[in-house]
């Protein structure tokens, strides 16, 4: 699947050069030429990276950068023509993965890009997690425990999935709206109602299963 990015630029020249390029290096680009279009780009769509500027005509692209961060931990490459340190500093500080100063070449451009999705890529998960009695089978996308098998929708074999990772650790609300459903306008009753469905199919297997356990006011984790 090509990565989708976000482009929020205010020069068409410019986001125009930008999108072809980047469209030619595999990845599918979407286009917002101010703050309010690039907030609903990044709050409403799946996007895997997004390429800021800090110059837009209706707002700094650094309020922008910090109402995501409030919520979401998607990548973000900040380009600008600005290029004093304190500006540098404070798009880092905000939250920034990378920093590039115009004018920039394309080619570093896609490289920055590439290196900042592999980091943020999460560790490759077991083909079979085990917690207890239970089997995941990540690739068949299955779990079932002594043989029986647990009738799931998607969500919640993702939501069983992701707990099963790391059994103990406890994952946030925002950390399982944010992987799941990829998108932090989804409000928390939408982690509880799975949660609620995705207790009583473990409590009907026959024989005892792993539990979730909320932790008030935070999040839930899988206890064996």
């Amino acid at each position: 699947m090509r990565p989708h990015l976000a482009l929020i630029e205010d020069e068409p020249d410019f986001a125009l050069m930008c999108r072809s390029y980047l469209e030619h290096e595999g990845f599918t680009v979407t286009w917002a030429m101010d703050a309010r279009a690039g907030k609903s780009i990044l709050y409403e769509s799946r996007v895997d990276l997004a390429v800021l500027d800090l110059g837009l005509p209706d707002g700094s692209g650094l309020e922008l950068l910090r109402a995501l961060r409030s919520t979401s931990r998607l990548p973000v490459i900040v380009v600008t023509g600005r290029g004093a340190e304190t500006d540098r500093v404070a798009g880092l500080e905000i939250g920034a993965d990378d920093y590039l100063v115009k004018p920039f070449s394309q080619r570093e451009l896609v490289a920055r890009i590439r290196a900042v999705l592999r980091r943020s890529q999460p560790p490759e998960v077991p083909a079979v997690l085990r917690v207890g009695s239970l089997r995941i089978d990540t690739a068949a996308r299955q779990a079932s425990a002594d043989g029986v098998l647990l009738t799931l929708r998607p969500k919640e074999y993702a939501l069983l999935e992701m707990l099963g990772e790391a059994p103990g650790r406890v994952f946030s609300t925002e950390q399982v709206l944010e992987r799941i459903w990829g998108a932090s306008w989804q409000q928390p009753a939408t982690v509880i109602e799975h949660v609620y469905r995705l207790r009583g199919k473990l409590a009907a297997l026959p024989t005892p299963a792993p539990r979730i356990t909320t932790v008030r006011g935070y999040g839930y984790r899988l206890d064996p």
